[in-house]
């Protein structure tokens, strides 16, 4: 590990493929303005992490919250599978949280051989819950690992890239405690992030938490951690649980626990701009709450169709405790409003 000149670390433990590219690499890699070091996904190599891994006694998760992915969980399984856990002993176990399909994605995934399990089934003594943060919460709770990496079931190009680069900070730096995947999306425009990641996180980090504004994608679904630390966090249910997970973590271990790692490119399926509403509500109150800014009312979401008719959306805005407080669950330890 080295540091560039502007203090950004670069791992450089590993053999890139050529002189030119990494430089190049490298050379992009010092633009990104982070407190916390930087890596490639280039810089780590999935037998090199395998034993580093065993030398270090670990046992590692990759978790894929889904609802209706069935077009390319698939795929997304069998990768991780074949490249991660049977050519190479990286990963221990590959969990699928079924969170209400109704397209056989838990079917699709069990057959590419994930363990899959239902969301309202997993720590069903802690009461129904809906969203993709709580997806995660469950999964969490289904897995075992001492890592644990999460990404998305809806991406197109997935590689093991996504994987190795998430787990290698954490596997070869014993100070980072959370990785946050960053990427290149073809056809995104110049500024790489989606839609409500410009047109809503960044101004809220820019206002509210500026000591933040060089996480490069706040919003990416491509993230890994330490179980200690994970289980010590408040899990937000809904489409908030990506942010506020950045945002917690550096406010319990500082930005220097932090790491960021270019991931290459990632494509996946684009919501309709009429369904990102939700999404930015959920991050709105999210980043208040973590602002410490006062909820005069709950989450009131109105949007009109076609024919000027108004429909009211709910948005899941609860949170999970943490499920390090799961022992003796009591009334007090459910969703939080």
């Amino acid at each position: 590990m080295s540091a560039c000149a502007c203090g950004i670390k670069v791992d450089r433990s590993h053999r890139e493929p050529s002189k030119r590219s990494g430089s190049a690499r490298d050379a992009r890699l010092r633009r990104v303005h982070a407190a916390g070091p930087v890596f490639s996904h280039h810089s780590f190599d999935a037998r090199r992490l395998a034993a580093r891994k065993g030398e270090l006694g670990l046992t590692v998760s990759l978790c894929i919250p889904a609802r209706d992915e069935a077009p390319t969980i698939g795929r997304i399984v069998d990768i991780a599978r074949r490249r991660l856990t049977e050519a190479v002993p990286l990963l221990d176990e590959i969990v699928v949280v079924d969170d209400h399909s109704g397209d056989g994605t838990a079917d699709v995934a069990a057959a590419a051989g994930a363990k899959v399990v239902q969301s309202a089934e997993v720590v069903a003594q802690a009461g129904p819950g809906t969203g993709k943060g709580d997806a995660i919460w469950k999964s969490l709770a289904a897995s075992s690992g001492d890592l644990v990496a999460w990404v998305d079931g809806d991406i197109s190009d997935f590689g093991p890239r996504f994987v190795t680069g998430l787990l290698g900070p954490l596997l070869t730096s014993p100070s980072v405690q959370f990785v946050k995947g960053f990427y290149r999306r073809p056809g995104g425009g110049a500024a790489g992030g989606g839609r409500v990641t410009e047109l809503v996180a960044r101004p809220l980090i820019a206002r509210l938490f500026p000591h933040l504004t060089g996480i490069v994608q706040p919003l990416a679904g491509e993230y890994a951690g330490r179980r200690p630390v994970l289980e010590a966090l408040p899990i937000v249910c809904g489409w908030g649980v990506d942010l506020a997970l950045v945002i917690d973590v550096v406010a319990r271990h500082g930005l220097p626990a932090l790491a960021q790692v270019d991931l290459g490119t990632r494509r996946h399926r684009h919501r309709p701009l009429d369904e990102l509403s939700p999404q930015a509500m959920a991050i709105l109150t999210t980043a208040f709450r973590r602002a410490g800014i006062p909820e005069r009312d709950a989450p009131r979401l109105v949007r009109f169709d076609g024919n000027h008719q108004s429909h009211e959306v709910t948005v899941e805005v609860r949170e999970r405790p943490p499920l390090r407080s799961l022992v003796g669950l009591g009334a007090e330890d459910e969703l939080i409003a």
